[in-house]
């Protein structure tokens, strides 16, 4: 096992975090399948899936949520 290793985050420009972010998730994409989910996500997405086929959740497109999410955050 590799030992941890610190990354001045602090010191980095906007740019190159966001190329550090680029390269960490092109990698664990390419290894998705040793990712597992918890078990609490299921949960999660049975008691919603639950919620909308009672007729108590609403969804929308993408852009409708994308403007949504703009009014709400601005």
């Amino acid at each position: 096992m590799m030992n941890r290793f610190e990354v001045p985050i602090a010191q980095l420009t906007f740019t190159q975090k966001l190329d550090l972010m680029e390269t960490l998730w092109a990698d664990m994409i390419g290894n998705e399948k040793n990712l597992e989910s918890p078990d609490w996500h299921a949960n999660i997405l049975n008691e919603r899936e639950a919620a909308l086929n009672a007729g108590q959740l609403t969804v929308s497109d993408w852009s409708e949520a994308k403007e949504r999410i703009k009014k709400n955050v601005a």
